[in-house]
């Protein structure tokens, strides 16, 4: 097991709460501003002393953006304008280097409420790919609570911690990174019923079962992000079957923007419909079952019927990115991403003057 914070210490760092000096006063070098067009299109780029922005309609030089408010035009040497703010947490998200598909927005802000993640809370991650649920589990748990995260590869946890430190500019003090899977490592970090929430984003959450039952507390919160049907429905039978949790509840958040043009108000033709569901299920106390709800079909086993629908009960020949056929992340890819994570974390950390 190797394990490392979000980052070294530095010589000069700032004051205030975590993060705060990248949200507000004027803009500085090191941070990442978004730059929209007349057309509606986002640009994201990070701010350097005499840097230039290229694009086929001209060059913006940063220097005109350094000391700046937010919420200004700006026009580059050909006489294009754009608005200028600093991204949002969500626009942050999709415009990060990312080796693995990010966790949207959407579904971030559905686990923080749904898993109740509240300041000081101490929270369990596994999964941690990009970095951009982690990010709002910091938010959520604060300079107080702790969030120990578990990845299986070394590419995704270093454009993790890049992206984590480029948001905050700094490294999150309750924020450690363990390398290694879950299900092993958890029971050398954390002690018995020590863990007040469990958020897992991986392929085969199940395996991870008893060590969940073990780490979280009672009326502690377990939430799983899967992606498929197949995932979702073993998944609940298995936690039926431990007998340690309520009865788990499942849900999927579609989200839809609205075209408004004077009195022609409708939805728009595109939306953010499925990325994945949402299962969650709380701990119960070690000696305490479940209360058995009334339904009127039983459902609470499995059929053969529905067991035969799941593939095979061997996770290293089926439960794989190329079983499911999800898009594998070559490690040249994410090599690259990782570098360019770094680079935009090392410029966020020479911002350390805080309003």
């Amino acid at each position: 097991m190797t394990s490392s914070t979000s980052g070294e210490s530095q010589a000069s760092t700032p004051t205030g709460p975590i993060g705060a000096h990248m949200r507000s006063g004027p803009l500085r070098a090191g941070q990442r501003v978004q730059l929209t067009d007349r057309k509606g299109r986002p640009s994201t780029i990070t701010l350097q002393p005499g840097g230039e922005w290229h694009t086929h309609q001209g060059v913006l030089r940063h220097d005109l953006l350094i000391g700046a408010s937010e919420g200004i035009l700006v026009a580059n040497d050909a006489g294009h304008e754009y608005q200028v703010l600093r991204p949002l947490l969500n626009d942050f998200v999709l415009s990060m280097p990312r080796g693995a598909t990010v966790v949207y927005p959407k579904d971030s802000a559905q686990i923080v409420q749904v898993a109740d993640i509240f300041p000081g809370a101490r929270v369990v991650e596994a999964g941690v790919g990009s970095g951009a649920l982690s990010i709002s589990l910091l938010r959520a748990v604060g300079e107080s609570g702790v969030l120990h995260s578990y990845e299986r590869r070394a590419d995704f946890k270093e454009i993790a911690v890049g992206n984590v430190e480029a948001f905050f500019g700094e490294p999150h003090p309750g924020w450690e990174v363990y390398l290694g899977d879950m299900q092993e490592e958890v029971l050398t970090v954390e002690a018995p019923g020590s863990v007040d929430r469990v958020v897992l984003d991986m392929l085969a959450p199940w395996e991870c079962l008893d060590a969940v039952k073990t780490v979280l507390a009672p009326g502690g919160v377990w939430v799983s992000y899967v992606a498929s049907v197949t995932q979702l429905s073993r998944l609940a039978e298995e936690i039926r079957a431990s007998q340690g949790f309520t009865e788990p509840e499942a849900h999927e958040t579609m989200l839809r923007t609205w075209h408004l043009d004077g009195l022609a108000v409708r939805p728009d033709h595109r939306m953010v419909a499925h990325t994945g569901f949402l299962l969650s299920a709380r701990r119960l106390a070690d000696d305490q079952t479940p209360l058995q709800l009334k339904k009127r079909e039983k459902v609470s086993v499995a059929s053969e019927e529905d067991r035969a629908a799941w593939p095979a009960n061997d996770p290293e020949a089926v439960w794989d990115e190329a079983s499911l056929k999800t898009r594998t992340v070559s490690g040249k890819k994410a090599r690259k991403a990782a570098a360019y994570s770094q680079k935009i974390a090392a410029q966020a950390k020479e911002v350390f003057t805080r309003e």
